[in-house]
This record gives structure tokens, sequence and C-alpha cells, in this order.
């Protein structure tokens, strides 16, 4: 992704336990960590390359990719992937200074902001989740964009033909918006051996670990009173919007918003509408002049 009209922007590579965490930041203010989805060749800045500058205007912006990604350590625990994915991105906060800080995160980086939420509520301010992970997923069929996703690593391996369908099909409404160029970025970084080895994202191996990927059976779900703005695009093809109304009807404090012909990215397919909820719902009442 270009990066010009950027604020400015440190790189660091952070120790967290036997991981090391790639993270950039931007801006000055609350911390806000903005956490990846789980598609194949996701990383930080890729996922949320319309959305990092609008918010660091205004606050600490701290993306990190997270394990398995990118440039950060590729092991990721299947037996539970959602809690060591929040036990890193908590370790990161805890190397960074950072005693609590608002979380933002898509799909996989949903799941893994609402799991920190659930097991440390005391690190968490407020949530933005969009289109999460894990919501209602052991009750029902997988979507197709979830069985495309799973399949990726799978039979004759990555190509860049199906991560190109992936993204288009399933990732957007529109997918004739979606640049070669990204496409290619993220080709380069699904193929890249030590993913090759080790894919962050595969299909759950026992009923436990589903079940405990499944935030609706969850008993403290409906006691977590952070407050959590939920936005999904309509048209969802990975997770499904029900999911956001299972979430709003049990967390106590959960705003809903449904975006109209979006897809699983509406940060990335959505900015203006994306960065200014969420500046909005973290407290900046202002807004851009």
């Amino acid at each position: 992704m270009s990066h010009h009209e950027c604020a400015e922007r440190t790189e660091s590579l952070v120790t967290v336990g036997r991981r090391k965490l790639f993270v950039t930041e931007a801006g000055t203010g609350a911390p806000v960590v903005l956490l990846h989805g789980g598609g194949p060749g996701a990383t930080g800045l890729s996922n949320y390359s319309r959305n990092i500058d609008a918010l660091a205007d205004r606050f600490r912006v701290i993306v990190p990719d997270l394990p398995g990604y990118g440039d950060s350590s590729k092991h990721v625990d299947q037996g539970d992937p959602f809690g060591d994915l929040a036990f890193a991105v908590r370790g990161l906060l805890d190397e960074l200074g950072v005693e609590k800080a608002h979380l933002i995160g898509n799909s996989y980086g949903g799941a893994a902001a609402l799991r920190l939420a659930l097991d440390r509520p005391d690190k968490v301010d407020k949530l933005i989740l969009m289109g999460p992970g894990g919501v209602g997923t052991t009750r029902a069929l997988p979507t197709k964009g979830l069985k495309t996703l799973f399949d990726y690593y799978a039979g004759d391996g990555p190509t860049r033909e199906k991560l190109a369908t992936f993204i288009r099909e399933f990732l957007v409404y529109d997918g004739r918006a979606v640049p070669e160029e990204l496409i290619d970025l993220r080709y380069e970084a699904s193929i890249h051996p030590d993913v090759l080895t080790n894919p962050p994202l595969r299909r759950p191996f026992s009923l436990g670990t589903l079940l405990r990927m499944d935030f609706t059976r969850d008993h403290r779900l409906a006691r977590l009173n952070t407050p959590t703005l939920v936005i999904w695009g309509a048209d969802d093809k990975v997770n499904r919007p029900s999911g956001g109304f299972a979430l709003a009807r049990t967390l106590p404090h959960c705003d809903l918003f449904l975006a109209s012909q979006t897809g699983h990215w509406v940060q990335w397919e959505r900015p203006e509408l994306f960065n200014s909820l969420a500046r909005d719902f973290l407290g900046d009442k202002e807004g851009p002049a």
C-alpha cells in the first residue's frame, strides 16, 4: 500500500514471551489497538490502510501483525487460537507499558479482541468489532466464505487465483474495487515459507477447540460490561450478519451498526463511514472539520 499523506509511523519488533510481534505505531493520545483479520497474507497495515491516519490524529494507534501473520512469529496454539491471540495482544500491551486500551478488531482480530475483553476486562476500555469470528459458529454449517478461507492452504495449496477469488468474491461487496497490488502483496505474504509450514488459520481439529471458539457458548458474554460497537456488513459472506444481532442481544452495552452493500471488510470498503463511527464511539465528538 502507498504511504502518502501518512501520520508519522514507527515500526518495531516487540518480544512477547517466546514470540516477536511486528508493530506499527502512529499518533498520540488514548491507545487504540487495531487487530487484523485472518485471511491468507493479512497484515495489520494492509487491513487498516484506510483507517490508521484518520485515527492517528486523535489517538495513539498501535497496529500489530498478529502471531502467524506478516513479520510476527508464526506459531499459533491451534488448541485455543482465540485465547492464544488474546494472550499475545495482552502481552504486547504489557511490553508497551499500556495499562488499558481501546480494541478494534476485524474478523479473526475481532475474535481476539472479544476474547481479551472476556479474559481481562480490566485491560480493555472500549471494543469495536467488525464481523468478528466465533459468534454462533457451531450452531450452523460454515459459510462458503469460511470454507474457501480454510481451503486456501489445503488441496493443491495456495495460488494467486485462489486468493483473488477469496478477496474479490468473499471479502468485499464489489470485487472490482480491489487493486491488483493488494492481491499481489497478500499473495506474497501468504506463501512465506514459515507460513506454509504452519498456516495460522486452520479447520479446528477437535470439537473442544470448536466449542472454545464460539462466544455464544461463553457464559461470561452476558456479564461483559465493556462498551461495545459492532459493525457488520449486511452482505458479509464470511461471518453471518446474524452474529451482530446475537452480540447485541447478549452484551449489556452493545450498539449494532449494519452497513448496507458492504461485505466482510467494512473498514476497507467503507472507510469514511467506519472512521467516523470509530472516532465518535471512542470519544471524539468533534470529528474532522
